[in-house]
């Protein structure tokens, strides 16, 4: 997988890298609820056990990432760019960086 690259340059908001975490503890609340529902409706009910909405027990926006951004080709060069003139020293070490930057970026 080294040579894999995105196809649409969508990444997520913040410095997150994954929300697995949150899903984790999301999915064990409603998993619990779910269980306490079933348990408290009768067996004869058949209307008794409706699934929640994910807003009832979740907000999105309380998890790691808080949306997803498109990155154009033209942001990352820039990007790439400004850091390389940062951290470079010479002429060389810039594009060599900046490139190893952009293949960064364009990365799983």
């Amino acid at each position: 997988m080294s040579r894999s690259t995105r196809k649409t340059p969508i990444r997520g908001i913040t410095t997150c890298r994954s929300e697995r975490d949150d899903k984790q503890i999301w999915h064990r609340r409603w998993r619990a609820h779910q269980r306490t529902a079933l348990a408290s409706t009768p067996l004869n009910d058949e209307d008794g056990t409706l699934p929640e909405s994910v807003k009832q027990l979740s907000d999105v926006w309380c998890m790691g990432k808080d949306g997803h951004l498109y990155w154009s080709a033209d942001r990352q060069k820039r990007m790439a760019r400004r850091f390389a003139r940062r951290q470079g020293r010479g002429r060389k070490e810039r594009k060599a960086l900046e490139a190893r930057l952009r293949h960064k970026f364009m990365g799983k």
